[in-house]
């Protein structure tokens, strides 16, 4: 069950080969968890900040961006909410406006040693980046030497309809980082880099369990599925198809105001804050949403799904607007 990181597996040598054959990335680091795979790019980055930048460490988030809970994590996150009860926080992140290429530019320094991006932001709002928005983003990290690192563990695995959300946007990251569907329920995260960003030297980074054969062996299996079964593009076909019928339930429901996401990571944004009775109602009769902010909920199906649940969840989602907006 559990083998130290000091020695290799087969499970997890398998994992990796799996990985790297199928991203843009050259090396694996398997650890425990998404907020274990954000801390090792945040601290492999910095490494290469020493090495490569004179020291820099700064590393520029976004704000309604979400890395994870740790201090560290909690600083990245650009959501003012989840600072002020766990203040000072530790330096060395820069949270800027979120979409927009000139805040990036302008909070770059030589300080700066990376900038660290949710392809989507999902936590946040399911909020999709402009058009080429990161292909902007990806050239000012090339023309400032800088690396950047795609947080992939809500985006990975296929959930946008790609099988890892770069692809989707025509970029690639110097660091990346999975989780959540990467272990098919098992907990396990991973920390990708491409040859230039792997500067970890022996005694670096170490996670106790990570990388058994138990949970290397289950991301194995779950990879190997998602990618013999065409998963991906089930979950694109079933996604444009459940948008489409959210955007049908827009032009019915007056309460809608946008229907957003890509493949199976959609939110439906409401003009009042009523997210939590769309919710309960949603719940009540056997649909599970989950309230984003106030005035949206978002829906995150397992990728397995077919056209005959969207419709039931359609359905059951159509009927709790009507009740809300009718004051049930």
């Amino acid at each position: 069950m559990q083998t130290s990181l000091w020695y290799y597996t087969v499970p997890m040598l398998r994992l990796a080969e799996l990985l790297v054959e199928n991203s843009c990335l050259d090396r694996v680091f398997i650890c425990n968890s998404g907020l274990e795979a954000n801390e090792g790019a945040v601290k492999l980055a910095r490494r290469y900040g020493s090495l490569n930048l004179n020291g820099a460490y700064e590393v520029i988030t976004t704000n309604s961006s979400f890395h994870g809970r740790s201090l560290a994590m909690t600083a990245a996150s650009g959501q003012p909410k989840m600072h002020e009860p766990f203040e000072p926080l530790p330096v060395g992140f820069i949270n800027v406006a979120n979409n927009d290429i000139e805040a990036v530019k302008a909070a770059t320094t030589d300080k700066t040693c990376a900038i660290m991006l949710e392809p989507i932001q999902a936590e946040g709002g399911i909020n999709v980046p402009d058009g080429d928005h990161l292909k902007k983003v990806r050239e000012w990290c090339d023309s400032n030497g800088i690396l950047l690192i795609l947080d992939e563990i809500q985006t990975g695995m296929g959930r946008l309809g790609t099988l890892f959300g770069y692809q989707l946007f025509g970029v690639e990251p110097d660091i990346m980082t999975l989780a959540k569907g990467l272990g098919g329920g098992i907990p396990i995260g991973a920390l990708l880099a491409k040859e230039k960003a792997s500067v970890f030297t022996l005694g670096d980074h170490n996670a106790t369990f990570g990388g058994n054969p138990v949970t290397s062996a289950a991301a194995y299996a779950t990879l190997k599925y998602v990618l013999d079964n065409n998963i991906v593009g089930n979950a694109s076909k079933v996604g444009q198809y459940l948008m489409n019928g959210l955007k049908a339930l827009q032009g019915k429901h007056a309460i809608i105001t946008e229907v957003r996401g890509r493949g199976l990571l959609l939110a439906v944004e409401l003009n009042t804050e009523i997210a939590e009775d769309v919710l309960m109602n949603c719940l009540g009769n056997g649909l599970l949403v989950n309230r984003l902010k106030p005035n949206a909920i978002r829906m995150v199906p397992p990728l397995v799904i077919g056209n005959n649940e969207a419709d039931e969840a359609l359905s059951i989602l159509d009927k709790a607007l009507a009740s809300v907006a009718m004051g049930g």
